[in-house]
């Protein structure tokens, strides 16, 4: 898989210096490439206590991003997924740490334990005082003789992050950073595993499975299911976090394990905030990348139950652009639309003959939706025909309260209906297109007429003409046609639409922006749309 890397060999490295090159002089790191790799606070005076974290690169902006004031003192890093050696923990230690001694903050993995132990020991035997807390919030696999630390590194990394900054002497902020320890829990679930620099990724997950409780060097996790949709992903995290749920206030700290979309997490802040089995969660942290594992597709949840100094420890601002801050964990609110945005109702009337005809329509662009979509994505992004039949969808379900009878007010209250339902260029053209009909309707216009002054008015505001490879290559035929009937209508549209495939320039739409190769030999879609629509319509009409 191609990435912007330069290469493994100065993968960490490179990375390094760029977060330096973007912190504003607030960070610099010690001069030890490439076997020593530590940034540190620019502004640390060592007189406070000290904390140091680390680790395994590739949890991104854990840990050197969380160097600053209110957090770390310095950030330890190692190779993709592979400890810090005891010289580079040591350098780290003996660059920030003065007489008010120094808290190591390492996450529950052999190789970390034993190489910050060691460096802790040498840095003791220089007369300094150090003290470490080991980080094991993994709750997802219980049999373990030794959990896991997680993202609940990050609650440590804040809370004595803070006391530290207010002058607590090593003892008080250890016994803090223990005490955060010992209450918290986390647990994650994935998609995909991650795709290790110079590695074949490993395909353990199938598509349709999601796994709980991986680590975040891609471990395997406890179980495998079938994936059930954000809600059911977040139910079964919420399920294994229950025993740890207790007390009137919990944080949840909501963490992106690097490939799910913020689109994704919002989803999933919204399955955690109306999930019944999350009452005890009043503040959340996030959603954010905040200890990534690469490029996993999946999420993590840390919680830890609330205290007056945990409160005021999270609560408290620091500079580093990738701590979210936190918040509550508050219900949606909702207020009623601006005066002058919501269409006047119009009185409902019933036509059978034009109800049949308007369902006809939709049922064939829903019916259409995947031909449609596979033609757009040729020349687009590959929703028309998603896009076509939502609205279709809607329109459908809203003919109770359509004034059937009128077609004047139905041309207007469809107009309505598609700007409110239908998303994108499409929708808003067609609503201007049913808006003006309707309006040139109550002029005394024909219909016949009325579809043409419509058809006008979107080229007035899209700036599409016939010739532009549209829809309108297909609907202007069509409509120029319909006085002679549907059948020549539904003829007139089908050459229309299929002379699109032969125009390698479009001058309009999303197409424009794609090479002609693309265009040659498929017909727009909107132009298909709108011939498959007259000719489902002549041949419900002729039978």
């Amino acid at each position: 898989m191609a990435q912007f890397i330069n290469g493994t060999e100065t993968l960490v490295t490179d990375a390094i210096d760029g977060l330096l090159a973007a912190s504003g002089g607030a960070l610099y790191r010690l001069d030890g490439y490439p076997h020593i790799k530590v940034v540190c606070r620019a502004d640390w005076d060592k007189s406070r206590v000290a904390l140091i974290s680390g680790g395994g690169s590739g949890h991104e902006p854990a840990h050197a991003g969380f160097v600053g004031e209110g957090m770390l003192t310095a950030a330890v890093c190692g190779e993709v997924f592979a400890s810090p050696s005891v010289d580079a923990v040591l350098a780290g230690i003996l660059a920030v740490t003065g007489e008010a001694g120094c808290l190591l903050i390492v996450k529950n993995y052999t190789g970390d334990r034993l190489n910050f132990g060691l460096a802790a020991e040498r840095a003791r035997a220089y007369g300094l005082k150090v003290s470490m807390v080991i980080v094991d919030d993994d709750i997802a696999l219980p049999d373990l003789p030794q959990a896991r630390g997680v993202a609940g590194t990050l609650f440590v990394h804040k809370i004595a992050g803070s006391l530290a900054e207010d002058g607590a002497d090593l003892d008080t902020v250890t016994a803090a950073a223990q005490d955060a320890v010992t209450d918290m829990a986390s647990i994650g679930t994935s998609l995909d595993t991650c795709s290790v620099p110079g590695s074949v990724k490993e395909d353990r997950i199938a598509v349709g499975m999601v796994e709980l409780g991986l680590g975040i060097h891609g471990e395997a996790g406890v179980q495998q299911v079938a994936f059930d949709g954000a809600v059911g992903a977040m139910d079964m995290v919420l399920d294994k976090l229950a025993p740890h749920l207790n007390g009137e206030g919990c944080v949840a700290l909501l963490n992106n394990l690097g490939a799910t979309t913020p689109l994704e997490m919002a989803v999933l802040t919204q399955a955690l905030a109306t999930s019944q089995k999350a009452k005890a969660i009043t503040k959340i942290i996030g959603p954010a990348p905040l200890m990534t594992s690469l490029d996993m597709h999946g999420f993590s949840v840390s919680i830890l139950p609330l205290t007056p100094v945990r409160l005021d420890a999270l609560n408290r601002p620091v500079p580093m652009s990738d701590w979210p801050g936190m918040t509550d964990l508050a219900p949606v609110i909702s207020k009623p639309l601006p005066d002058g945005l919501s269409p006047i109702e119009p009185i409902p009337s019933e036509n059978a003959k034009t109800r049949a005809l308007i369902e006809t329509c939709c049922d064939l662009l829903i019916a259409a939706q995947t031909d449609l979509n596979a033609l757009d994505a040729k020349s687009g992004d590959g929703d028309t025909g998603s896009t076509l039949a939502t609205a279709a969808r809607a329109l459908k379900g809203s003919l109770d309260r359509m004034p059937l009878a009128d077609l004047t007010q139905l041309f207007r209250a469809i107009s309505n209906e598609l700007s409110q339902t239908m998303g994108g260029s499409s929708g808003v053209i067609l609503a201007i297109f049913f808006g003006a009909t309707g309006d040139a309707c109550a002029n005394g216009h024909p219909t016949s007429q009325a579809l043409m002054i419509g058809l006008d008015r979107i080229s007035q505001v899209g700036g599409a003409q016939q010739g532009d490879r549209t829809m309108i290559d297909a609907l202007k035929p069509a409509f120029d046609a319909l006085p002679q009937g549907f059948e020549d209508a539904a003829a007139a549209a089908r050459t229309g639409a299929n002379g699109t495939a032969q125009m390698g320039k479009a001058k309009a739409g999303r197409a424009s922006y794609v090479p002609e190769e693309n265009l040659i030999g498929h017909n727009d879609p909107g132009a298909e749309a709108v011939a498959r629509l007259f000719e489902g319509l002549a041949t419900a009409l002729k039978g």
